[in-house]
C-alpha cells in the first residue's frame, strides 16, 4: 500500500476509534442535551429510523453529485451506524 494511502486508513481508523469512544461514555454516561443520550433513551427503533433515514439522504445526495452534502451525509450516516 502506498504511504500516503496507509496514512489516510491510520487517520480514519483513528477518527472512527474517536467516535466510538465518545458514543461509548455518552451511552455509559447519559449526559442531558447529548442526542446520543436521546437517541439510546429513544431505543433501538429509534435509532434504526434514523439509519434508514441517513441512508436515504446519503443516497440522494449521491444522485444530486453534491460533494458537500454527500460528505455531510455519509458522515451523519456513519455516526448514527
Amino acid at each position: 500500500m502506498p504511504p500516503a494511502r496507509e496514512r489516510s486508513t491510520r487517520v480514519a481508523h483513528e477518527i472512527f476509534d474517536w467516535l466510538e469512544a465518545i458514543i461509548a461514555r455518552r451511552k455509559a454516561e447519559r449526559p442531558e442535551g447529548s442526542y446520543t443520550t436521546y437517541l439510546f433513551a429513544a431505543g433501538q427503533d429509534k435509532i434504526l429510523k434514523k439509519v434508514g433515514e441517513e441512508v436515504a439522504e446519503t443516497i440522494v445526495a449521491s444522485k444530486n453529485g453534491a460533494r458537500t452534502e454527500i460528505i455531510a451525509e455519509s458522515a451523519d450516516l456513519l455516526y448514527h451506524l
